[in-house]
């Protein structure tokens, strides 16, 4: 069953049973209303019964009082015009019944007028001729009072009232029908079309399809999400596309100088003076441990596992001391730490790592001189008194497989600070890189710190 059609058929479920809720109320509540007056009238009556004991006796004239057949006795009460009234005696005999014919008599009613009770009283509906009535005993004098009155015209109302209330209802019903089909139709309109571009996507693998997005309701917010979604995809899927290209243009460089250097040692190697073996045993090795490198950082790049790691509370001077000390062993340089009690929510391993890229940069690329790290307010900076930046390579340093002119000729994949810059924004941050009053580079990030000790 489609979304459109529960939501036609639950708004007509609903105004049919509120509908039908208020008329069944209202049906109930005139029939009770009803029975109350019928029962209210039978009661005046009886009441006026018991305190004029000679209501219905003959009056002399030859009138027959309230019982009588043509006009009503002198003393008949006007409140008697809509009650029949029968008299009986102690024996179950009648004594004076209505014009219209005898009122049928019970063993109740027999009960009553046989009782000495004077408060005796008994209350049934009968059917006299055919015609529902409600029928009130009471004891009076020496017999008892037979009080009658039709119940034909409150039932006839109810019937309207359930007619009415039958008609309303499918009124109703309908126009929710339409309504339901209406409301509907606008609701999953716009999903259908979000579902038809899901269905795009699926079947031909393009992401750059037009996703509805207009509305401000939650299915404008639905469309809106999966189009950033199919943005952030194809965001992913040319950087993937872009990571391979340029990871094969960069593994071609060591690629090339091993087969180059494996190739020399085949065809000349009786000839080779032990100097020119070690030389291209030695060039071998760096060519392997370059491209060793390249495919570890490539594979960090390709699957990013340093979001696997656990957040936690961390001290960035602390990862910063561990980052100098291991750049120290690695190349006997002094290097310098001023460190704050600066605290994050972070991943300690991944600050570690782009702590320890840009520490090694500055040893790499700074033939001498103090590299000076500095942490403050969650701003950890790497000074070094090296050439410096030139304009041109400063936008372009956190690029991937960038490397200035200057630098080709040593070591490294060009990668080291596109890792840098993919873990700083992880974490919130942002990275930068200027030229140092006084001559180096000096190269950091920002990230949001939860305190400053």
């Amino acid at each position: 069953m489609s979304l459109r059609l529960k939501i036609v058929l639950l708004l007509a479920v609903l105004a049919a049973t509120a509908t039908a809720a208020i008329g069944v109320v209202s049906y109930r509540t005139t029939r009770h209303e009803l029975d109350e007056t019928v029962a209210r009238s039978l009661d005046a009556a009886a009441a006026q019964i018991r305190n004029r004991p000679g209501i219905g006796e003959p009056d002399g004239d030859g009138d027959e009082g309230l019982a009588g057949g043509g006009r009503p006795g002198r003393d008949r009460p006007r409140s008697f015009e809509q009650v029949l009234v029968q008299l009986l005696a102690r024996d179950g005999g009648i004594r004076f019944s209505p014009s219209s014919g005898e009122l049928p008599i019970s063993p109740l009613d027999l009960a009553v007028a046989a009782s000495r009770d004077p408060l005796a009283q008994a209350s049934q509906d009968v059917a006299i001729d055919g015609e529902p009535f409600r029928m009130l005993t009471i004891k009076q004098g020496r017999g008892a009072a037979q009080l009658a009155r039709s119940l034909a015209e409150g039932q006839r109302s109810l019937q309207r009232i359930f007619r009415s209330m039958i008609f309303a209802v499918l009124v109703v019903t309908g126009l929710s029908l339409l309504l339901g089909w209406l409301i509907a139709r606008q609701v999953t309109r716009r999903l259908e079309r979000l579902t038809d571009v899901a269905g795009e996507v699926a079947a031909t693998g393009r992401l750059d399809v037009d996703v509805p997005i207009d509305g401000t309701d939650e299915t404008g917010q639905l469309g809106r999400a999966f189009s950033g979604m199919l943005d952030a995809l194809q965001r992913s899927r040319q950087e993937q596309h872009q990571l391979v290209q340029d990871a094969g243009h960069e593994l071609r460089t060591p690629l090339t100088s091993l087969r180059t250097n494996v190739s020399v040692l085949r065809r000349r190697n009786d000839n080779l003076t032990p100097e020119q073996r070690e030389q291209l045993l030695s060039d071998l090795d760096s060519e392997t441990r370059e491209l060793t490198d390249l495919v570890n950082e490539l594979v960090e790049l390709a699957t990013d596992a340093r979001d696997d790691e656990a957040v936690q509370t961390v001290r960035l001077g602390d990862i910063a001391e561990r980052a100098a000390a291991r750049a120290r062993r690695r190349f006997t340089r002094d290097i310098v730490v001023d460190a704050d009690g600066s605290l994050l929510d972070g991943r300690p391993n991944a600050l570690e790592r782009a702590m320890q890229n840009m520490v090694d940069n500055a040893c790499k690329f700074s033939p001498d001189g103090p590299v000076e790290v500095t942490v403050e307010r969650g701003r950890f900076t790497v000074r070094d008194h090296g050439p410096g930046l030139t304009e041109t390579d400063i936008p372009h340093l956190f690029d991937r497989f960038y490397r200035s002119v200057e630098m080709r000729s040593k070591p490294g994949s060009g990668l080291g600070l596109s890792i840098v810059q993919s873990i700083v924004v992880a974490h919130g941050g942002e990275v930068f890189a200027r030229n140092a009053n006084g001559g180096g580079a000096a190269i950091g990030f920002t990230v949001p710190v939860t305190s400053n000790d």
